[in-house]
């Protein structure tokens, strides 16, 4: 199952998640810069149990190697496919985590869960000397905050039949779900590690995320935090949009949804492409939300309802809800 984006849009520009995201490809162009010492650089700044529990390695190391070690390992990769999963799912559930605790608290969450992970997977593999690298044990962190903050959110997902790509939004609470189950029971085969993965940074990392976000959540907002999330909020709600329509009864021809702006948008006027899946029809639609609509206002695409037995086309009436602040 390979995750396309949820169905939450974000409030505010995700800065942090954009920034992590950068570094993560700047360390990984730096990796690929050392040419031939590639392996001493993973080495040295990836997360290598041994090294803290065998004094010959640890002799090697000083104690800031040691520490810094145990946060460098989460933004070095091993590869573009594995930067590009774990960037593509930061990207996709990073944004409304972000949203929710704040720009500061997110970074602290963040860097948390990674460390989480990496202590997760030294403690089981102790005497390990295969470095450990990658965000994934943070970026399962913040899916488990996303598990516990979003469950009914949906993820397009991509599921490959043979060669016959078919999507489908499923509950976020079941993909997530589903995921932490197959690192599971990836870790317990393969004794943690089966085909170079430390799944029990994964489950760590996820765990953790929980655990961090619970006790992220007691803690207040700092006049800081709430000043960049004032400056990064979005002005625009997502160019295209997801609309379920339903129907009052079996005689109506019309059908009834809602489309989202901010009040700015609503002020100046804003186009749409809405996607409206009804029955196994999958119809793009542009619409224009005029200039000076206010909330709760309707507008009506005709033609676009349900053909009705009789030959009677309806028409489809989208309500205007604001984008809500919080």
């Amino acid at each position: 199952m390979i995750p396309i984006r949820d169905t939450i849009p974000s409030r505010n520009y995700p800065v942090v998640t954009t920034a992590i995201i950068g570094i993560n490809v700047l360390v990984y162009l730096m990796q690929l810069s050392q040419g031939g010492g590639g392996d001493r650089f993973v080495y040295i700044f990836g997360l290598v149990p041994a090294r803290y529990s065998d004094p010959r390695l640890s002799h090697y190391f000083t104690t800031g190697q040691q520490l810094f070690s145990l946060f460098s390992f989460m933004f070095l990769h091993g590869g573009f496919w594995h930067l590009l999963g774990n960037m593509w799912s930061l990207w996709i559930f990073g944004d409304n985590v972000e949203d929710r605790l704040g720009p500061l608290r997110y970074l602290v969450f963040y860097l948390a869960c990674g460390l989480a992970s990496g202590l997760s997977h030294l403690i089981l593999n102790t005497g390990s000397n295969v470095p450990t690298i990658g965000a994934s044990g943070a970026i399962a962190g913040v899916m488990g905050a996303y598990f516990i903050l979003y469950p009914r959110a949906k993820v397009l997902t991509l599921v490959p039949i043979i060669f016959i790509p078919l999507f489908f939004e499923i509950p976020a609470y079941f993909f997530l779900g589903f995921w932490f189950l197959l690192q599971f029971l990836n870790a317990t085969a393969g004794h943690g590690t089966a085909g170079g993965i430390a799944w029990w940074a994964h489950i760590g990392g996820f765990i953790f995320g929980i655990i961090f976000l619970k006790l992220s959540m007691m803690l207040p907002d700092t006049g800081a935090s709430r000043m960049i999330s004032k400056a990064t909020e979005k002005k625009h709600t997502a160019r295209l949009q997801v609309i379920h329509p339903a129907h009052v009864d079996g005689d109506d021809p019309n059908l009834y949804g809602t489309i989202e702006v901010t009040p700015l948008e609503a002020q100046r006027g804003t186009r749409k492409m809405v996607n409206i899946p009804w029955g196994f029809q999958k119809r793009l639609i542009k619409v224009i939300v005029p200039a000076g609509i206010e909330e709760g206002g309707k507008l009506r695409l005709r033609g676009q309802g349900r053909l009705m037995p009789d030959g009677r086309q309806g028409d489809l009436f989208l309500k205007v809800v604001f984008q809500p602040n919080d």
